[in-house]
């Protein structure tokens, strides 16, 4: 009687409970009394997140009612838990309600069951803590609802093991694990159990892993040929066998110049390959023939290049001269604004700004005039080479480099009769050495003999030695000599430039040779420019009277005229001797060129 009231009371129960809404505390109290759980930390909340219900469901439809409740497990609703939520609230899981069994979520105060670590392709699920009298349908009932299913191997302990059609069907089993579960309303321990769902190593689902990692390292390697295949340059056109036909239509290949580099690289093939006999001699000779004749439009061609080049120069030369105006009438309008009478006008802090940019503005001046002076420079230098041809400086270039050549052959043969004489010494000390510890015998006399041979030799290579000494000393006299009359040869033909004297160059350096007595050519002013200059540089220097180098005066006068150049005022001082001559100050290092102004010593003279 007992037991018939404990059954009433457990149907009772579960109508009351299967009528009740899922939410409510009393029925999730009523449902853990009935499976003997000890209900703890009941707050009334919901058991399942909205994320996981779909719109508008009622909990509180129950069987009772003639409505089958909706189901969470059931196909097209997705069991993979949702997406992560704070730690601080766990997911909290519903009751889910089956044909032949019911499964009630484990308490959400306790932490979730453990898992192991997911095999590589797993399909295959661990099934344990199933009731004992659990069937196979009912199990296959259960875990349908998570996909398709391939095999249910069930043991006799409690357990089973699950595979899969597909991988993403594991998580949804997965998802059950913690679910107590109980078959039909029945209380008895065989109806009910936990379940325990983890991964499960099955050879099956390795093996076609394993089969599917190889089919993608296949399509890896095939994908990548194909890259690599495309990215590849393309193989050059293959070259055909010579014959006399092909000899003819390569020849017309070669006249013709859009063909020509794929014709002159077939005609190179063909000569490496040894097809030149005597039979083909004549067809590879006017094949040869026909590519020199290339190298007269090839020149053209370079020459129109050159000529574009030389348009470009000019061109960049115009603007650049243009911009060095403009700059310059910027520095007068900030050279005008620095007058008292405007200067009183403007605030403390418009004073500072129009002085920094003063002083921009001038040093952009002078870098962009710096920039000008020296491409005029290299178009004098080139001029001057192309000049260089007919004037004797070649010759006495020339000379120079023989001279050099024989300076250093002279400084070679020192330093190996220095290394022998170095040798025959370490000799003699040895023989010194053998000398004081053998005694006076007939091997004596021969070292004696031997050493006195050595000395007399080495007496004679330091008499060569100094001779030589003596010739690169000579030699080297020679040669800076020579460099001296270069550097007066290049200042007479810079002053016969400016005056025009081009053609009797040659009757100025023969009298120069004869008389050998100005180095510097004498000429009169020419234009009140060059007066004007004169009398700024005999001021300048007459104030200084130590002399002044031609780059502190260049600075100067470039103040006055940015456009007069230090070439142009160090000829004018050349063609002034008796006004103007240069000195040597300091030592080593510190030796400088000087000009000095001794035109109140040379009036006399003249």
């Amino acid at each position: 009687m007992a037991g018939a009231a404990d059954g009433l009371r457990s149907e009772a129960a579960d109508t009351a409970h299967i009528s009740m809404s899922v939410a409510d505390p009393t029925a999730w109290a009523t449902a853990m009394n009935n499976l003997g759980i000890v209900p703890m930390g009941l707050t009334g909340q919901h058991l399942l997140s909205d994320s996981v219900c779909l719109p508008g469901f009622d909990p509180g439809l129950g069987i009772m009612t003639g409505i089958t409740p909706i189901n969470p497990m059931m196909a097209g609703i997705s069991l993979v838990p949702p997406p992560p939520v704070p730690l601080e609230l766990p997911i909290i899981k519903e009751i889910i309600h089956c044909k032949s069994c019911t499964l009630f979520p484990q308490n959400p105060n306790l932490p979730p069951p453990s898992t192991r670590e997911r095999p590589p392709g797993c399909k295959t699920v661990f099934v344990g803590g199933l009731p004992e009298n659990a069937t196979e349908e009912i199990i296959r009932e259960v875990f349908d609802q998570c996909g398709e299913i391939t095999a249910i191997r069930k043991s006799k302990k409690n357990f089973c093991h699950i595979r899969f059609t597909e991988e993403f069907m594991v998580d949804k089993a997965i998802y059950l694990s913690g679910y107590r579960m109980r078959i039909g309303s029945s209380t008895d321990k065989k109806d009910s159990g936990r379940l325990h769902v983890d991964f499960a190593q099955a050879r099956d689902d390795f093996y076609e892993w394993e089969c599917m990692q190889r089919l993608l390292a296949r399509e890896e390697r095939h994908r990548r040929k194909i890259e690599e295949e495309r990215l590849r340059p393309p193989s050059p056109p293959p070259i055909m066998h010579f014959s006399e036909h092909e000899a003819g239509l390569l020849a017309e290949k070669l006249k013709d110049d859009s063909k020509f580099t794929e014709a002159i690289a077939v005609l190179v093939t063909w000569i490496d390959r040894g097809e030149v006999n005597r039979r083909s001699a004549n067809h590879f000779y006017s094949m040869v023939q026909s590519a020199n004749s290339h190298v007269r439009r090839l020149m053209n061609e370079k020459a129109i290049h050159e000529e574009e080049m030389e348009l470009a120069k000019e061109r960049f030369r115009d603007s650049l001269s243009g911009i060095l105006t403009q700059f310059e009438q910027i520095v007068a309008v900030f050279a005008a604004a620095t007058r008292q009478r405007a200067w009183d006008h403007f605030s403390k802090a418009q004073r500072k700004n129009i002085d920094i940019w003063r002083k921009q503005c001038e040093e952009l001046r002078n870098a962009h005039s710096e920039e000008l002076m020296g491409i005029r420079r290299e178009e004098e230098m080139e001029m001057s080479e192309d000049e260089s041809e007919e004037n004797p400086n070649k010759k006495i270039k020339m000379n120079d480099s023989a001279l050099a050549a024989q300076a250093y052959a002279l400084k070679e043969e020192n330093d190996s009769l220095r290394w022998q004489l170095d040798a025959y010494r370490n000799e003699v000390e040895l023989l010194k050495q053998e000398q004081g510890k053998a005694c006076r015998t007939e091997e004596d006399h021969t070292k004696e003999h031997q050493l006195h041979f050595l000395q007399q030799t080495m007496q004679g290579m330091q008499q060569q030695l100094v001779e030589l000494q003596g010739d690169l000393q000579r030699k080297e006299s020679e040669l800076e000599h020579a460099r001296e009359e270069q550097r007066c040869m290049e200042v007479k033909l810079i002053a016969l430039k400016e005056k025009g004297i081009n053609g009797c160059t040659g009757q100025v350096l023969h009298r120069d040779k004869e008389k050998n007595a100005e180095k510097h050519v004498q000429g009169p002013l020419k234009s009140e420019k060059e007066a004007l200059l004169l009398g700024i540089i005999s001021t300048f220097l007459h104030v200084h009277p130590f002399g002044a180098n031609i780059e502190y005066l260049w600075s100067y006068i470039q103040r006055l005229d940015a456009k007069v150049s230090a070439s142009e005022i160090e000829t004018l001082m050349l063609r002034l001797p008796h006004m103007f001559k240069q000195e040597f100050t300091g030592v080593g290092a510190t030796l400088e060129k000087r000009w000095i102004f001794c035109g109140f010593e040379g009036i006399n003279t003249v």
